[in-house]
């Protein structure tokens, strides 16, 4: 649309339904690139899933704790002439997670993991001997298999026709689809525990290493290559740097406005419903659960591709069970601390197949304040703890959470004791918010399924929504529930390639093409310093 159409319509070019990371890094781009954008979330304040959560005092970050390829919103903010370093103060974490390796018989087996790979090596080789060369082999292959496949992971992929390329002939080559995440590690690992070590990262996608396509082994390169961060005041603190640049360039936040539905004149989308009232807008982008903002927002018969049927029988991520803790004194725990369960397959068999839960479930505990003292009062701590379970599909799961919540919690304090080592935990709690995934689901995730839509096969690349909704016009998505998946980076990356698209039918030169990535990922890397790995 051009402008004097803009103008003769007397309506925002742009409607985003949700500010979660998607919706704030498509409205940056957007504003930066000449469009008007208005921002409609139903929650009080920003980030969706990655917006903060106070309990007085002791502060935690609702979802996201991993922040990983920071270049990727250094990329965002470039187009609009701002440095993501200036914004918010950045750690890089060393070591980027202790990993507790649950054994059969005994204690667990302890990995602090490190962007020192020969430190790395000769931790791993103390597990497995060989393990240690595999894996300094398994960081040179994944670093020219991210390389192939990044072409893809930034531009849409909307048929196989997209995939009929140079860029993706060169990817052929570096990927055995046929090949579980798990299966493809036995080609480099002999210890079974050093290939969970590096597979448990599909958990991020809510999904299992024996299920999950090897080609997400690019999965713990990343981390190795770029590192994990922590952003003083927790992941939502990016949120709301992204949230004041948008309003520096123009874009208007409408909080705690929930949008009921979306206006379409024929096949057209021409605004949004909220409080009752229509605002109309040349064009909507969905910011949020795509499965369930499709069945929400979009009349059945104006989505043919995406039937309520066909999203029934959609595979669905695990969901999560969280306990967030403000605890009396400090606790001895590096700031990521993941334990995978000694009976791992039991446990991922009872999330993705039983729909039960597990008598020894894997637990990932967040603990920020030695890093970032702004996350608790002085001489406190506040715990992020995550319990991977079932979501609640119907007829899959065999949770009664109203009946079963209480005792999960009782279960997770006992591994906070025992696996973690926190003692006392129960007498030391002063602030408590329990989250199930009934909770989830009511906050608009389908089924609960934290992750959004599985990752297999069949729901990957052209088989995800697309960025551009199928069967209407006007009506575009951006986050997890589009290619090329979950995860911030990666959400960052729909938003970049939603982006571009929508400035091609606005009429406008995408702002995010005239800062070449290259120079955005050098300026984020020299942003912020890294701690010298130590033994």
């Amino acid at each position: 649309m051009i402008a004097s159409e803009r103008a003769s319509r007397q309506v925002s070019d742009v409607a985003i339904v949700g500010a979660g990371p998607g919706g704030l890094a498509a409205a940056i781009l957007l504003a930066a690139s000449g469009a008007s954008v208005d921002v409609y979330e139903r929650q009080p304040q920003v980030g969706g899933r990655t917006r903060r959560l106070s309990l007085g005092d002791h502060h935690f970050d609702v979802g996201p704790t991993f922040f990983m390829m920071p270049y990727v919103l250094d990329e965002i903010l470039a187009a609009a002439g701002r440095k993501l370093s200036d914004r918010v103060e950045m750690t890089r974490l060393d070591p980027m997670y202790r990993l507790l390796l649950g054994q059969p018989e005994g204690d667990p087996i302890t990995l602090d993991t490190t962007q020192d790979l020969a430190l790395m090596a000769r931790r791993i080789s103390t597990i497995q001997p060989e393990d240690g060369a595999a894996f300094e082999r398994f960081i040179a292959d994944n670093r020219r298999k991210l390389a192939a496949m990044t072409p893809l992971l930034r531009r849409p992929i909307r048929s196989v026709l997209d995939l009929v390329s140079r860029d993706a002939l060169r990817a052929g080559p570096h990927l055995r689809p046929w090949q579980s995440l798990y299966d493809h590690l036995k080609g480099y690992f002999r210890h079974p525990s050093v290939r969970l070590s590096m597979s448990f990262q599909c958990k991020y996608l809510g999904m299992s290493p024996y299920e999950c396509p090897e080609l997400f082994s690019i999965l713990p390169f990343i981390e190795y290559e770029y590192g994990i961060w922590h952003p003083t005041g927790g992941c939502n603190a990016l949120m709301r740097a992204m949230a004041d640049i948008a309003e520096e360039l123009g874009v208007r936040f409408h909080l705690g406005r929930a949008v009921e539905k979306v206006e379409f004149e024929g096949r057209r989308a021409v605004g949004v419903h909220v409080d009752g009232s229509l605002h109309r807008h040349a064009h909507v982008v969905v910011n949020a659960d795509a499965a369930h903002a499709l069945r929400t927002l979009v009349p059945a018969s104006l989505r043919p591709t995406w039937s309520d049927d066909r999203l029934d029988r959609c595979r669905y991520s695990c969901s999560t069970s969280m306990l967030y803790l403000g605890v009396e004194g400090e606790v001895d725990l590096p700031h990521h601390t993941i334990y995978v369960s000694r009976q791992y397959e039991q446990n991922l068999a009872d999330i993705a197949r039983h729909g039960t839960l597990s008598q020894d479930p894997s637990m990932y505990v967040c603990n920020p304040v030695p890093v970032d003292p702004s996350m608790a009062p002085r001489g406190t701590s506040s715990l992020y703890v995550l319990v991977p379970t079932p979501n609640v599909q119907p007829g899959f799961s065999k949770v009664d959470w109203a009946a079963q919540a209480p005792g999960l919690r009782e279960q997770a304090l006992d591994q906070l004791e025992s696996v973690f080592g926190i003692r006392g935990i129960r007498g030391r709690i002063r602030a408590e918010r329990t989250v199930t995934p009934l909770d989830w689901k009511a906050e608009g995730i389908q089924f609960g399924a934290t992750f959004n839509l599985a990752h297999n096969l069949g729901q990957m690349l052209h088989r995800r929504p697309h960025h551009q909704l199928q069967d209407v016009d006007g009506m575009w998505l951006v986050g997890g529930g589009t290619h090329p998946g979950s995860g911030l980076p990666v959400i960052f990356l729909s938003a970049q390639i939603t982006a571009r698209l929508l400035c091609g039918r606005l009429g406008l030169p995408c702002a995010l093409d005239q800062a070449p990535p290259s120079a955005a990922r050098s300026a984020s890397l020299r942003g912020w310093t890294s701690p010298t790995a130590t033994t």
